[in-house]
């Protein structure tokens, strides 16, 4: 797909809407792409099946900080395969490529925790929504008094030398009820946000990630010194929970998560009082906090 100025009037019924204006990408550009920042490119498509396969196609030919932004997924994916898919212009759609030369390869897992943490925080200040984090990659609003997800963060590691990663944000921001992929999801706008024009969204998220990229290149990739650790642990809505962890190969464990271990990975004690490390799988919040 040739990557096109979504600022520019389109034809099709689809786009009318004014509630969904189209993103400016030659603004985006301009704000977010300068000497010696962190973001080296930004393309905005009409269409695309999932930014994550089209940047990760290209990684080798890109530099770090390319960015790709969808005004429509028709094959997002997040965790386990999941498909993603919200009406055009409804939400942001985005991948980004990151290249930590220097940072030990163990330590990249951190990076889906720490987008989380940036995009959570740049939500928050810039919607004016609460916005918690599930572990592993979900991003939480309140509706009605109840806890929906409204967006999810894909981390894929890309071949090459030295190789990258690329992460998939889609955070649900215009959906109404009646668009909802399932009933138990939320958007920005059902949790009464005072900012849904996503062009102010994602600059502050994609500015929040590079300063969290920052901050954490420069400790090394170590997440308690970069303050990663301690900014994850504080907006983390998972831990003192009970919860019921869906592990790969169909073994569940229940427990309390408790922390996270310097690998990021989620602490839980089980009824039997041992603790049991979880490194990969799918948590479900089975009750409020202990």
């Amino acid at each position: 797909m040739t990557p096109s100025d979504a600022s520019a009037p389109a034809s099709d019924g689809r786009w009318s809407s004014l509630d969904r204006p189209p993103l400016n990408a030659q603004a985006l550009r301009q704000a977010l792409v300068r000497p010696g920042g962190l973001w080296t490119s930004l393309e905005v498509v009409e269409s695309t099946g999932s930014t994550n396969s089209d940047l990760a196609g290209r990684a080798g030919g890109l530099p770090e900080g390319a960015v790709l932004v969808a005004e429509e997924q028709t094959a997002g994916r997040g965790r386990l395969d999941r498909s993603w898919t919200a009406p055009a212009r409804s939400g942001l759609f985005f991948s980004v490529l990151l290249k930590p030369e220097g940072v030990p390869s163990a330590q990249w897992g951190w990076l889906t925790l720490l987008a989380g943490v940036a995009t959570a925080g740049a939500v928050s200040r810039t919607a004016g929504v609460d916005t918690a984090l599930k572990w592993p990659n979900d991003l939480l609003v309140t509706v009605e008094g109840e806890e929906r997800k409204t967006g999810g963060i894909l981390a894929e590691r890309v071949a090459g030398d030295p190789g990258g990663v690329v992460i998939g944000i889609g955070l649900n921001v215009t959906l109404g009820a009646g668009e909802l992929p399932v009933p138990n999801a939320g958007s920005l706008a059902l949790a009464k946000a005072a900012v849904t024009d996503r062009d102010p969204v994602l600059r502050a998220v994609l500015r929040s990630i590079e300063d969290w990229y920052g901050r954490w290149r420069a400790a090394d990739g170590d997440a308690a010194r970069s303050g990663l650790l301690e900014a994850y642990t504080a907006g983390c809505a998972t831990l003192g929970r009970e919860v019921r962890a869906e592990l790969p190969g169909g073994r569940s464990l229940t427990g309390t998560a408790e922390a996270l271990d310097e690998d990021g990975r989620l602490v839980l004690r089980t009824a039997e009082g041992t603790r049991e490390t979880v490194g990969a799988g799918d948590v479900v919040h089975l009750r409020g906090l202990a």
